[in-house]
């Protein structure tokens, strides 16, 4: 079990397989607040979050104001398949962990290899869970493109379990079991074919 700190700096260490809880300052993104997140790269200003160690959790919270404050009701994770093209842009500017739900596109695999991330999972079905970590909701970015497109930024403590899914080699955890079940496939192909010879 891995103990990490957003912002990430060195994530050589992680690997497929490994688990991990996250302590720092994470940031919600999910498909408008993405869009608008690296529009904002190349425009007067820049984004509002620093990017370089930056942890994105593919994520669109329930919130609400509780006395004037914002308070997490739910934070499950949301599909990270749809958002690749921008997250390996996000990667090469300075993000250095994604979480998510399911399997990146292949984009984000070779983005991890290339400049140094990690993809890990959350597990899907568990938000209440996710919220009980959250210990602050730091800012809110973007407001207007509702709760659960807009960017929070969230103070968290042990965030997990997180399951290591992209290393920064570029070892895939879905491709390789997907690897696995196919020659397996292949195997039970070949058994029946000489038996139905026999």
């Amino acid at each position: 079990m891995k103990r990490l700190t957003a912002p990430l700096r060195d994530v050589d260490g992680l690997e497929v397989g490994d688990v991990a809880y996250i302590s720092g300052t994470i940031y919600t993104v999910r498909d408008r607040g993405l869009v608008k997140l690296v529009e904002s790269v190349g425009r007067e200003g820049g984004p509002p979050i620093d990017l370089n160690g930056a942890v994105i959790y593919h994520s669109g919270p329930i919130v609400r104001r509780v006395r004037g404050s914002w308070t997490v009701v739910s934070a499950g994770p949301t599909t990270s398949a749809r958002m690749g093209g921008y997250d390996a842009v996000l990667i090469s500017l300075g993000v250095k962990g994604i979480i998510g739900k399911g399997r990146p596109p292949d984009a984000v695999r070779d983005a991890c290899r290339r400049y140094g991330a990690v993809y890990m999972v959350y597990p899907g079905g568990c938000g209440a869970l996710a919220a009980r970590s959250v210990k602050e909701v730091v800012n809110v970015y973007w407001e207007e493109l509702g709760m659960a497109e807009a960017v929070w930024a969230l103070k968290v403590e042990g965030l997990g379990p997180l399951y290591v899914a992209v290393d920064s080699r570029g070892r895939d955890y879905f491709r390789e079991r997907a690897e696995e079940v196919r020659r397996a496939f292949r195997e039970v192909l070949k058994e029946l074919e000489s038996g139905l010879r026999a």
